[in-house]
């Protein structure tokens, strides 16, 4: 794992980068906003590129030779083969109305290899934390997979991203799911989805239209619980993937045989 400018782990300068941004969201929960239009649903606020601009400066501070990949700024590209992967504020819908489940999201990739990520859930003061082949945690508490062997009886949690046709796609199949499964949510949060899936709140976490901000860290949390990523067909998935499923290795393989033969 490359050491930082000054030092320090890798891991505690995603730390250091994602409670900053953290803080910076808290101080701004219930204040006010400025908030724009991205796309028909995709929204910014003032908050997000706070929060970014924090993540992003002392990242750049401390490896000046890595590229950055973040949902608000252009993609800094880089010689050195490793990439910050930045989601400032993943949930603003649910911050802008007020709904308490959003996360910073940040992971170090070398190519498209994730070696760690972080993810920080600033009003609950949740930390998730995976290092490649070093397992995945909850504050400093291993955490792991859904220990659920099926589809049926799952707790399964979805979003619908910002493409009605992928929203629709991603209702269609929870719909086919129902009524085998226990129940539904729609987090409006992927990269907590994701970290919920990796310890075990959620049995089954779906999305069809993520970005590699949404997908990053939250992969190598679910694979170092001990669970399973893909394409929604099966296919291994990569930073670049949309279309997830994230869940336990045998639900992942009672899902597939659903898929294949229905």
């Amino acid at each position: 794992m490359p050491v930082a400018r000054s030092g320090r782990a890798a891991l505690e300068v995603a730390t250091q980068a994602a409670k900053d941004a953290g803080g910076i969201i808290r101080a701004h929960f219930h204040g006010e906003r400025h908030v724009e239009y991205k796309g028909r649903s995709d929204i910014v606020t003032d908050v997000d590129l706070l929060a970014e601009k924090a993540i992003i400066s002392l990242l750049r501070e401390e490896y000046p030779g890595f590229g950055i990949i973040s949902e608000e700024s252009e993609e800094i590209a880089a010689d050195s083969g490793y990439t910050w992967i930045i989601d400032p504020l993943d949930g603003t819908r649910n911050f802008v109305y007020g709904i308490p489940h959003f996360c910073v999201s940040i992971a170090l990739a070398r190519g498209d290899e994730v070696l760690l990520g972080v993810i920080y859930d600033p009003l609950r003061g949740e930390f998730f934390r995976a290092e490649k082949g070093k397992g995945a945690f909850l504050d400093d508490a291993p955490i792991s997979v859904s220990a659920k062997a099926t589809v049926q009886g799952s707790l399964v949690g979805f979003d619908m991203g910002y493409e009605a046709e992928r929203g629709r796609e991603v209702l269609e199949v929870a719909s086919a799911l129902w009524p085998g499964i226990h129940s539904v949510r729609v987090m409006g949060s992927a990269a907590l989805g994701l970290a919920y899936a990796a310890c075990g709140r959620l049995d089954i976490y779906l999305h069809l239209s993520l970005f590699p901000w949404d997908l990053a860290a939250g992969m190598l949390l679910v694979t170092e619980a001990g669970g399973k990523v893909s394409e929604i067909d099966g296919k291994p998935v990569s930073i670049r993937s949309k279309k997830v499923i994230a869940t336990s290795k045998p639900i992942h393989e009672d899902f597939m045989g659903r898929v294949r033969g229905g």
